[in-house]
Formats: structure tokens, C-alpha cells, sequence
């Protein structure tokens, strides 16, 4: 989506402002969530925060409904912390790659679980090779 240094530098300044403000929020429906990339248009108009959050589904959709509830304020802050000539409009959006490989290596663990020999037959392979 960034097209170029300045937003990727802006993009990477939003970020950090961002992860330092959530945490402040005190709206009890954001839970522990982290920031874990901005990507802002060409022309720096429009921002996308993407996040995750720990928890269950409720979990992530009360975190969302706070986090675009408090989408003025956050776009408040970023204005008064980063000069540009026009503060972004700021759209969330859950990072569900994370979610993903978390799953992904957990079926690798249980299917890794299934296949392995026990130790007792691998060493008795062992011992026979050595031979």
C-alpha cells in the first residue's frame, strides 16, 4: 500500500505513537492488544492499523468496537504528534496472520505427535545400524 520512503516513514512513526496510546485508552472493551504494523496511502490521506488482541472471539470484538470507538482521539493524537499537512483517516483491522501460524504450528505439533516413532523403537534402530 506505501508507495515510497516518506510513507513508510510515517507509516513506522504512527505505529509507535500508536502502540504508546492504546494502552492509555480507558475504555474497558480494548484489551492487550498490539500494534503490530501501519500501512499509510501514497498520498497520506488514509492509515491502516493492523493489530491483534489476546483472547477469545468476544474478546476481539469488543477490542475492535474500543478501538473504532476511540478512532477520533487516536487521530487527535497523531495529529498533535506528527506534522503533516492533513492527519490521516485512521481504519483498523485485526492482523490474522499471527492467528494463523500460531494454528498452523499447532497441527504441526500434534500431527509431529502422531508420526514420531516411540524412543524405544528409534534407539533399536540405532543399535541394529551400528552393527
Amino acid at each position: 500500500m506505501s508507495g515510497g520512503a516518506r510513507p513508510d516513514r510515517v507509516a513506522e512513526e504512527f505505529r509507535e505513537i500508536l502502540a504508546e496510546e492504546i494502552p492509555r485508552l480507558k475504555d474497558p472493551r480494548v484489551g492487550f492488544v498490539t500494534v503490530t504494523r501501519v500501512e499509510v496511502t501514497r498520498d497520506l490521506r488514509k492509515a491502516i492499523v493492523y493489530y491483534t488482541v489476546l483472547g477469545k472471539d468476544r474478546d476481539h470484538r469488543r477490542t475492535r468496537a474500543g478501538l473504532d470507538s476511540a478512532r477520533v482521539h487516536l487521530r487527535a493524537v497523531l495529529g498533535h504528534q506528527v506534522r503533516l499537512k492533513f492527519t490521516p483517516d485512521i481504519e483498523f483491522e485485526e492482523d490474522v496472520g499471527l492467528a494463523q501460524v500460531e494454528r498452523v504450528t499447532q497441527l504441526l505439533k500434534e500431527v509431529g505427535l502422531q508420526t514420531e516413532p516411540a524412543p524405544a523403537a528409534v534407539e533399536g534402530e540405532e543399535e541394529s545400524a551400528a552393527e
